[in-house]
């Protein structure tokens, strides 16, 4: 069997190199026209440095598994499109979910990301904000520069920003509901939220693939919606992790930082669902309270696990994304690149980090 870190780590290195081309380590004049156009005036490379290409690359630097990005590439190939030709894609892909994180961090408080402390704990709000937001946009020249046809790059635009008011949406669900804002989430609603907020990503890379390959609406629309399911599956375990990972530095990320969130993951809504009145009027209650205490947490987590609720929201991630792949695997060609494709959704929803 394909080993699917190895693959993603060969991946990376190529991903990142894209990424240096259009947001450098270091700006110079060149690299500044390149984005910004001549200068009327004069540029402060200096500031443009400070704030935003060296806290962009410290979180950079930190790792990812870059998988978004590496999913558009194995669906390109899946497809017999062109990899080479659209390669520039990956950091529209990778820039904005790094985007993502990092105004997500400021919104939630939130301390440790990816072993270190978050951005806006190191250069401050202000400049946190800035950056997060220049790296939605600041990929969008690799459409405007491209030599595609108008019309694919109108679709492509078009695909961008559905998805990234999509992308919001599930944000601004999730915050009223850990701000306790709704008492009565459904898991309906959570999926929905879910595949707004980190399925988003995961849609947008499939496709602009399909777009970028030739491929119909229908086809786009198939292996959108695997991909969807790939986020849905990602976050599910990412919140089991959150509570039963064993190598924090590793999974970098606090232990019980949902808890501390108030965060309504799957696993909550099922004890909400299920629980009896006093374990549910329990969990809301630590919930609430935002707590970092490691005893309060502990206990939030034994109620989940009283009614086996990591176990549950595991299996219906696993049989979301094998109804997904039936579908996909009709549209894709026997290839190498599907054979990786099923081996890489399966690695996703069964990490251990």
């Amino acid at each position: 069997m394909l080993d699917i870190n190895l693959y993603l780590k060969e991946k990376k290195e190529v991903i990142d190199s894209v990424l240096e081309k259009y947001i450098p380590r270091k700006f110079n004049e060149r690299t500044l026209r390149n984005i910004l156009g001549k200068e009327k005036y004069s540029f402060d490379i200096d500031s443009a440095n400070r704030a935003i290409s060296e806290p962009i690359w410290d979180f950079l630097d930190r790792g990812g598994k870059r998988w978004r990005p590496a999913l558009f590439m194995l669906l390109t190939e899946a497809l017999g499109g062109d990899t080479e030709k659209v390669l520039d894609f990956v950091a529209l892909i990778e820039f904005i979910h790094n985007g993502t994180i990092i105004i997500d961090d400021i919104e939630d408080n939130s301390s440790l990301r990816r072993g270190k402390k978050c951005l806006h704990k190191i250069y401050g709000e202000d400049i946190a904000i800035n950056a997060g937001n220049a790296i939605y946009f600041i990929p969008l020249k690799i459409i405007m520069d491209s030599d595609l046809d108008t019309s694919v790059k109108e679709k492509a635009f078009e695909i961008y920003s559905q998805e990234m008011i999509n992308l919001h949406f599930g944000q601004a669900m999730d915050i009223f509901w850990h701000k306790g804002g709704n008492r009565g989430i459904t898991e309906k609603q959570y999926l929905q939220m879910v595949s707004f907020k980190t399925g988003t990503l995961a849609r947008l890379s499939a496709r602009l693939a399909a777009l970028l390959s030739g491929k119909d609406e229908k086809t786009e629309k198939i292996l959108g919606k695997m991909a969807e399911t790939i986020g849905i599956g990602f976050q599910i375990q990412d919140d089991i992790l959150d509570i039963t990972a064993k190598e924090r530095k590793k999974f970098g990320k606090a232990f019980g930082n949902d808890i501390t969130e108030g965060k309504r993951s799957l696993m909550v809504i099922r004890v909400l669902e299920r629980g009896e009145e006093k374990d549910k009027k329990r969990l809301i209650e630590i919930l609430d309270s935002h707590t970092k205490d490691k005893n309060l947490i502990n206990e939030a987590i034994k109620i989940i696990e009283k009614y086996d609720a990591v176990n549950y929201a595991k299996n219906l991630a696993r049989k979301m994304l094998k109804d997904a792949w039936k579908e996909a695997e009709k549209v894709l060609k026997e290839s190498e690149a599907k054979k990786t494709l099923q081996s890489f959704m399966e690695y996703l929803i069964e990490r251990d980090v």
